[in-house]
């Protein structure tokens, strides 16, 4: 069987509550791009004594970008748009204590729509939303869109 290339538009966004009551599921599935999907070491020089034709090189800490996703604001026909990416961001700023945070995933999907690689985040908080950019002469799509930091991420089936 011949290796295919995964594509870029077809994934799919999941959160799930860590802990406490409230909201267990958050803005699932609509979001039209995510980016952040990295992981970057940290490495220390140590200069050893004796040793001048270099240096040793130790691992540090590992350092995780912030996800950003952004989506086009919905609701229901005639409705209001939905506003729980905003809520959960108020709620921290208005001081509700415990702080909401979120594990999530990011699943990346075949041809036919089946999960073919996913990357899972921990502890996720909003660090940062933006409103849509309203421009009378465009005509586009309301985007919002939500930065996450978050506490580890791993592609499934990696320890």
């Amino acid at each position: 069987m011949a290796d295919v290339l995964l594509t870029t538009f077809r994934f799919e966004v999941t959160f799930n509550r860590v802990a406490g009551a409230g909201a267990q599921r958050l803005g699932d599935g609509g979001f039209q791009e995510v980016t952040g999907l990295d992981v970057e070491m940290d490495v220390k020089d140590y200069e050893e004594g004796g040793r001048n034709d270099g240096i040793v090189r130790r691992v540090g800490r590992a350092k995780y970008s912030p996800l950003v996703c952004k989506r086009g604001m919905f609701g229901p026909e005639g409705g209001d748009a939905v506003p729980e990416l905003w809520q959960w961001f108020q709620d921290i700023v208005a001081g509700v204590r415990p702080v909401r945070r979120y594990d999530g995933t990011v699943v990346v999907q075949d041809q036919r729509g089946r999960p073919a690689a996913a990357w899972l985040f921990r502890a996720a908080l909003p660090v940062k939303l933006v409103g849509p950019q309203l421009n009378a002469r465009t005509g586009e799509v309301a985007v919002e869109e939500l930065h996450l930091a978050h506490e580890g991420l791993l592609l499934e089936g990696t320890a």
